[in-house]
């Protein structure tokens, strides 16, 4: 899933990267774009599995903020489902096949 997802990042001119900070949280994958835009991506597989994607998502999210970074555009989770939807939380969920590529 991770070369997919390069695949998309490159045709909107950004970076992907993966981040591990020293507090121990991590994410599969940070797109940023060149105007310092970023979303942050977790790739899951399972109900439970989205369950903590999202809630690592909402850390990381916050831990960031409150040490003065912006917000993400946006938090998704990239799974092999069948439909993408939006969360209550505000995360989406993606499957592979909807990233067109």
């Amino acid at each position: 899933m991770d070369g997919h997802l390069r695949i998309y990042a490159e045709q909107l001119n950004s970076e992907v990267f993966h981040y591990r900070d020293q507090y121990g949280l991590e994410c599969d994958a940070v797109i940023r774009l060149y105007n310092g835009s970023y979303a942050l991506i977790e790739i899951k597989l399972g109900n439970k599995a989205e369950e903590d994607g999202a809630a690592n998502l909402k850390k990381l999210e916050s831990l960031l903020v409150n040490n003065a970074h912006p917000k993400p555009s946006f938090k998704m989770i990239l799974t092999g489902g069948q439909y993408a939807y939006k969360r209550d939380d505000d995360v989406i969920v993606v499957p592979l096949g909807c990233l067109g590529v």
